[in-house]
């Protein structure tokens, strides 16, 4: 059977990415990244359609180490096009810092010009014209004064403008720079993600083959001892994020049954995502709405600090004393905004769309005719995001929305949407988060198969 290894990445990495002198040019490293970044999104195309046909053939020891090899030539592709993504991104940010430079210089001079014109108008209206006309031996010198006077009010005027210019041009370059150093901190954290994953699957692919010998007969018996009984899967936890701890997995099934049937997204489908997400943010701790995180609110001022005191206000709780996921930070950097709430995550103006919180004027307000959840469920108070069985059917809401419909291809893309958006779930860089659900969607169709007695 064909190994794979980092030796491939290596290869591929001195491939794509050549060194080059120190004589390059901003222009020439620019085209030299985007073309090696086109490239490796073109690998993971290719390795992602090999791994899909190959998931299509009937389950063997030859079929699952094939499977485990391409998911790790996708990971490691995935490692070098968000490597080439960094890159990018730290020289943009460069830029950026450049600019903010520049900007501060003029906005120096900018400040010190109009301290001047100041001084220099307070001075002059200290003296009515009268005076002025009255100190000068001549109407000629008089009108020259009042020209003078007329252009300092002039330049004062314009210099305000400049440097009101100025400071909106500062402030929109800080709010870009952060936004890239916050991209580039997400982008290491996956890095990090993806790298663990590797290595576990690097470690069970190894197992396999040290159990098995390669030999078909002894991989069906390492896979009937690898599954869990009934009895054991009854007394498993399914934890969630946000969502108090770990609740048994009896207990998550029955509510993704319920989801399900509300909605037509399949139980396990729900139950990957919520296992994903909550794999993915098991770091972010608990925070509370405006909370102070490296110099801002945890959660975002406009979009969702106003959503979130009207579903406390329509719930009845204390919004100061509600934990919400923190925005995680790295090296001192943040990246985005914190503020999910509950098992499913949702920031509050994500929930507000099935929750029935909608905008009257400028302010939120709850609208029972559009609460979906609470309609669906029949109840008769509003969708709560902290309530289990809400959450679950506002992620399989969600997740319908995205497009899944239980086939392979159109289940991870809706994953691949509930991650990154709909314009982020092309990208091949990304592809790392709809294998993963799918791997865990796999897993939980066949615990639902034995709590089931199928």
């Amino acid at each position: 059977m064909k190994r794979h290894s980092f030796i491939f990445l290596l290869l591929v990495l001195t491939y794509c990415i050549p060194l080059v002198s120190s004589a390059e040019t901003d222009a020439e490293r620019k085209a030299r990244l985007e073309a090696a970044l086109n490239q490796v999104e073109q690998q993971i195309v290719v390795q992602e359609r090999l791994v899909t046909a190959k998931r299509t053939e009937r389950q063997s020891l030859e079929r699952d180490i094939s499977v485990i090899e391409g998911e790790i030539s996708q990971a490691q592709l995935g490692i070098q096009a968000r490597a080439i993504a960094i890159a990018q991104l730290s020289d943009q940010i460069g830029d950026k810092v450049v600019v903010l430079q520049i900007l501060e210089e003029r906005l120096k001079k900018q400040e010190q010009s109009l301290a001047d014109l100041v001084r220099k108008s307070a001075a002059m209206d200290d003296f009515s014209l009268v005076e002025v006309m009255l100190s000068k031996k001549s109407f000629s010198e008089f009108f020259n004064e009042v020209a003078s006077f007329q252009a300092i009010k002039k330049s004062l005027n314009e210099s305000m403008l400049a440097l009101e210019g100025i400071q909106n041009d500062t402030y929109e370059q800080k709010g870009l720079l952060e936004n890239k150093q916050e991209t580039e901190a997400e982008m290491k954290r996956i890095q990090e993600l993806e790298k663990k994953e590797i290595e576990q699957k690097e470690k069970q692919k190894s197992s396999i083959l040290s159990v098995t010998k390669g030999q078909e007969s002894e991989y069906r018996k390492l896979l009937q001892a690898q599954q869990k009984t009934a009895a054991e899967l009854r007394n498993a936890l399914f934890n969630l994020l946000g969502g108090g701890g770990g609740i048994s997995l009896p207990v998550a099934v029955e509510l993704a049954q319920y989801a399900e049937s509300k909605t037509g997204v399949q139980a396990a489908m729900i139950l990957a995502i919520l296992e994903q997400e909550t794999n993915l943010g098991s770091n972010l701790g608990s925070c509370v709405y405006n909370d102070i995180k490296i110099d801002r609110p945890v959660m975002h001022p406009d979009r969702d600090q106003p959503v979130f005191l009207a579903i406390a206000g329509i719930l009845g709780f204390d919004a100061r004393t509600r934990s919400v996921s923190c925005p995680l930070v790295r090296g001192g950097v943040r990246t985005g905004w914190g503020g999910a709430m509950g098992p499913s995550q949702f920031i509050p103006s994500t929930w507000a769309v099935y929750g029935g919180i909608v905008k009257s004027g400028n302010t939120w307000v709850y609208s029972e005719a559009s609460d979906a959840i609470r309609r669906i469920n029949g109840t008769g108070s509003p969708a709560n995001p902290f309530n289990n069985r809400d959450a679950f059917l506002a992620t399989a809401l969600l997740l319908r929305d995205n497009g899944a419909t239980g086939s392979y291809a159109a289940d991870r893309t809706a994953a691949l949407r509930y991650y990154a958006g709909w314009g982020g779930a092309s990208n091949p860089a990304n592809a790392f988060y709809g294998d993963g659900v799918m791997n865990r969607k796999a897993k939980f169709e066949g615990q639902i198969r034995v709590l089931s007695g199928g």
